[in-house]
């Protein structure tokens, strides 16, 4: 893998780095199915053209080839100080230790962004800053490949990230028009080669002594080189195709903080058992603080579950609304203006607690002070970043505290269905038994829905239920599945996790929609106070589960049945109201479709189906990215067996067994790195090969006495000089021409002059003659390419195998079948 013996003019060189931009260009598009938007493919098409371009500008200032790689890592550091250095910046492209500390940050969120976003993300600075670097070092590598090492086949490799990367996280994989776009222009880079390659050869004059020369012809073979460029490509596509079908996508996980390592887009705060975890600490970790100047001390909400899967509660999956910026936060759903609402300022500071989510009550209607990249979602309008976690942030929020009275709750009518997601209503057909009939006796005497969840509160914080944190594990019902709340009703202790669900699901069976909402109770008073206002300590054992029911004109309105945690609110209590309410009769929850009863692992209870994977699968997933890679790698040596056996074909059955011997002779040199010239002459090059030190053993015997490498080189070498010319001048060449019809170590001679053509047609003894003629010649070549294996180093000999030289465009063009004379 030396420099290339054919230096090329500025302007080929310009050339083949203008095909490597179009080429990394266009592949990049390839990860279009991941990221919404297209900006982030314009600020890595800027790193792309700086460090391509600035390659080209430094190679015609005659640069150092070996400089040349490490110039362009300069360039591309300046691109990015550009695209996001900002005001830390000399003269805007000039890095500052000021510049590096914010390229720091933008790392740090990128990993974050990764591990929180479902797909397609969306693309904020962090994310489009690891883009833009990581398309500036394959730009670094492919301009590499193509321009210093001169093995523009080879470019297929760094071309496979960007192919492959889709299908680890959607299903579809890389869409086709781009893998269409990107093996067309992988072609035209390997056909701008093949021009550009014999433009320098025919330019170049021959500085050996006056050793004939048979030229390749001014025109490359387009049937050969189209041919083996669209094989590449093909190899290329089936392999991207087969990788991103067989790879696991990861792209229906969902976002809950940091997670865990075996996923890409991971969750945090896993209510259903880290909660209980949390709370059965004995020492209690300080999550966040807060001051409300108006004395208001709500819930904060992390998280709202609405969508039950079998036995699992589950967040929806929606993904990340770029528009929904924390500037164009809604009012909550449902609200009608006729109730009593206050706003109510609060400031926050974050401790220890560690989550994408940002802990805000509902309704929440402004946010300001938070770094990096939040969004809301629609109707629970919980607040998620995209690049950052709540540690460490300082913010100030605006929450609506909602004053519904007992009249407006008992007056309003059934839900329309445009009203909530059906999820919230959806209920399975299997229920266990126990949780209708304790619905229907529960309920029996309420006579509108707000009556129905007052009595289903009332029940659980009644004296028949009792608040334990161990029971639900010691028993084996922890979680908040149907089966625990089965258990839970029977059993009757547990924590807010089985009041909460066990009073959702009891809501949804009398047609009332329900969700759970994850966060922390209103917290403690401390000692602190900021500007005179006391500041409210929150810390991991007021970590909490509660249900949401929804009231048309009141919306989402909070109830409490887990007993000795948070605060009854006013509204809710048995004694709310003294006025005898009018009958709304109480009707079933619409009956749902089937969801089927997935595995109920807690912890992955916020994921969504495609949530956190078992070992297995993360297994398979490694294994699998290691065969790709793999597989990858070993492209050109599974190239490289390929011709070797397509050329013992010919020698074996084939037209001009000699010419396909000669040609593996040849590449078996090329690829050990010898210093063959193949526009020399047969016996030229014959002679250099023959002055190796694996075939000096018999240097000193006459020609018809000689055996072993040697040997068998002067035999190849006389069979293709019969072949190509038709004769063969000289006793030696008529010795030779006996010995190989007599196989290998014959030492027979004849006089000179010209072999007679064998008869056309032939008899029995004629093929047997020609057959036995054919395998002298394969054993023949098999000697003098495993002379020339012994000579070389054991690295060059790996390197033989693993990136075999004589694949390299050039190489095939000037190993191509010579012209005879007269043709």
């Amino acid at each position: 893998m030396g420099p290339d013996r054919y230096p090329l003019t500025r302007a080929q060189s310009i050339a083949l780095s203008g095909a490597s931009l179009l080429l990394l260009l266009v592949a990049t598009t390839a990860l279009g199915p991941l990221i919404a938007g297209s900006g982030w493919w314009w600020a890595g098409a800027v790193v792309a053209v700086a460090v391509i371009g600035g390659g080209a500008g430094l190679r015609a200032l005659r640069t150092p080839p070996s400089l040349v790689p490490p110039l362009e890592l300069v360039v591309m550091l300046l691109a990015l100080t550009l695209l996001f250095g900002g005001a830390t910046s000399l003269a805007l492209v000039i890095p500052t230790p000021d510049t590096f500390a914010v390229f720091g940050e933008l790392a740090e969120g990128a990993r974050r962004t990764i591990e929180q976003q479902s797909v397609p993300a969306i693309p904020v600075p962090a994310l489009v800053f690891a883009i833009a670097v990581g398309v500036g070092l394959i730009a670094v590598f492919l301009d590499l490949l193509v321009q210093t090492v001169r093995v523009p086949a080879l470019a297929a490799i760094p071309m496979l990230v960007p192919v492959l990367v889709p299908g680890l996280f959607v299903a579809e994989g890389a869409e086709v028009p781009a893998l269409v776009l990107t093996a067309a222009t992988y072609l035209l880079l390997l056909r701008v080669d093949v021009r550009v390659r014999r433009a320098a050869e025919l330019v170049q004059e021959d500085d050996r002594d006056d050793a004939p020369v048979v030229s390749a012809p001014k025109r490359a073979p387009i049937v050969s080189t189209m041919g083996a460029s669209l094989g590449l490509a093909a190899i290329g596509l089936v392999a991207a195709s087969v990788i991103a079908a067989a790879t696991p996508s990861v792209s229906t996980s969902f976002l809950v903080g940091t997670g865990g390592p075996a996923t890409l887009f991971a969750r945090g705060v896993s209510p259903y058992v880290d909660l209980g975890r949390d709370l059965r600490r004995p020492e209690p970790v300080p999550a966040f603080s807060y001051v409300s100047p108006e004395g208001e001390r709500p819930y904060f909400t992390l998280l709202t579950v609405e969508r039950l899967e079998g036995q699992i509660w589950s967040a929806t999956d929606r993904a990340v609304d770029g528009e929904n910026t924390l500037g164009t936060l809604p009012g909550p759903d449902g609200l009608d203006d006729d109730v009593l609402v206050e706003p109510r300022p609060i400031a926050v500071q974050v401790d220890q607690v560690r989550t994408a989510w940002l802990p805000v009550p509902y309704p929440t209607t402004e946010v300001s002070g938070v770094s990096g990249s939040w969004f809301w979602d629609q109707g629970t309008l919980n607040v998620r970043s995209v690049d950052t976690t709540t540690l460490g942030q300082q913010y100030r929020l605006t929450h609506l505290d909602v004053q519904p009275d007992v009249a407006q709750l008992r007056s309003a009518p059934a839900a329309p269905s445009d009203a909530v997601a059906e999820m919230t209503r959806r209920l399975p057909a299997d229920l266990p038994p126990i949780i209708a009939e304790t619905a229907a006796s529960v309920t029996a005497s309420a006579a509108t829905r707000y009556d129905a969840a007052v009595a289903i509160q009332a029940f659980l914080r009644g004296s028949d239920f009792e608040y334990s944190e161990s029971a639900p594990v010691a028993d084996g019902y922890d979680g908040a599945g149907f089966e625990a709340i089965a258990a839970f009703l029977d059993q009757r202790a547990g924590y807010c996790v089985h009041f909460a669900s066990t009073m959702a699901v009891l809501a949804r069976e009398v047609g009332i929609p329900s969700r759970i909402s994850i966060g922390y109770t209103a917290g403690t008073p401390g000692d602190e106070r900021v500007d005179g206002e006391v500041v409210i300590e929150v810390d991991s054992h007021d970590l909490h589960a509660w249900p949401e029911l929804y009231f048309e004109g009141v919306g989402w309105v909070p109830f409490e049945p887990t007993p000795g945690r948070g605060n009854v609110p006013d509204y809710s209590r048995p004694n709310a109201g003294q006025d005898t309410p009018g009958v709304v009769p109480t009707g079933p929850a619409a009956t749902p479709g089937a969801t089927g009863r997935p595995e109920g692992d807690p912890d992955r209870a916020l994921g969504g189906p495609g949530g956190a994977q078992s070992v297995g699968a993360q297994t398979a997933q490694l294994a699998m990215i290691g065969l790709a890679v793999a597989f990858v790698l070993l492209i050109p040596a599974m190239i490289r067996v390929g011709i070797r056996a397509a050329r013992r074909r010919r020698i074996r059955s084939g037209e001009r067994p000699a010419d396909a011997a000669w040609r593996e002779l040849l590449a078996t040199a090329v690829d050990l790195g010898l210093p063959v010239d193949p526009r020399r002459t047969v016996r030229g090059v014959a002679a250099e090969l023959a002055e190796r030190p694996a075939f000096r053993s018999d240097a000193e015997s006459p020609p018809g006495e000689r055996v072993g490498p040697r040997a068998a080189l002067e035999r190849v070498r006389d069979a293709v000089e019969r072949e190509r010319y038709g004769r063969v001048r000289g006793t030696r060449g008529a010795a030779a021409g006996v010995a190989a019809a007599g196989g290998p170590g014959a030492g027979a001679t004849a006089a000179g002059g010209a072999t007679p053509p064998a008869p056309a047609g032939g008899s029995g003894g004629h093929d047997e003659r020609e057959h036995a003629r054919r395998a002298a010649l394969a054993a023949d070549l098999a000697s003098v390419c495993d002379a020339l294996r012994v000579d070389a180093p054991g690295a060059r000999r790996a390197a033989a195998v693993l990136l075999p030289a004589s694949l390299r465009p050039s190489a095939r063009v000037a190993l191509g079948r010579p012209v005879p004379p007269g043709e």
